[in-house]
């Protein structure tokens, strides 16, 4: 590793696909946040994407830690073991997130729509990079901060 790849405080860089994971497992989080800024459209762009109010209240609630964790990333080098922590929550939402979207898929009795195939291999995508990517694991782990 460079020291071009470590921050001010002495933490590993994050890398994009870090933040592109962090976007697609809160993206029920951002189509709310969406969904708020656009006022009169709002509730129609929920029904939309959402149209059963409890994939959008599942969707929030496995959005949580993607959302907490977005937040925590810049004062990571302040709670370092929620930070390692977080590496396991994630992983385990992905896992759920992937779950529920197989069993949905098992369960539906109409076509698939390609919204819903895109997503699942969106997720499957970043499950496997979350899973094999040495360098992610590395931003998470204590012994890799410089001292």
């Amino acid at each position: 590793m460079n020291p071009e790849d470590y921050n001010d405080h002495g933490m590993l860089r994050l890398p994009l696909w870090f933040w592109t994971i962090l976007i697609l497992q809160a993206r029920t989080w951002l189509l709310f946040v969406m969904a708020g800024a656009s006022r009169q459209q709002g509730s129609d762009m929920l029904s939309l994407f959402y149209p059963d109010p409890q994939s959008f209240w599942s969707g929030m609630l496995l959005g949580l830690p993607p959302a907490l964790i977005f937040l925590l990333s810049g004062r990571r080098h302040l709670w370092p073991r929620v930070w390692q922590a977080g590496y396991w929550l994630l992983l385990a939402g992905m896992f759920v997130t992937f779950a529920l979207q197989g069993l949905g898929v098992w369960q539906s009795n109409d076509t698939l729509s390609a919204v819903d195939i895109m997503l699942a291999l969106l997720d499957a995508a970043a499950l496997a990079y979350w899973l094999l990517s040495r360098r992610l694991r590395a931003c998470f782990d204590a012994a890799r901060r410089l001292a």
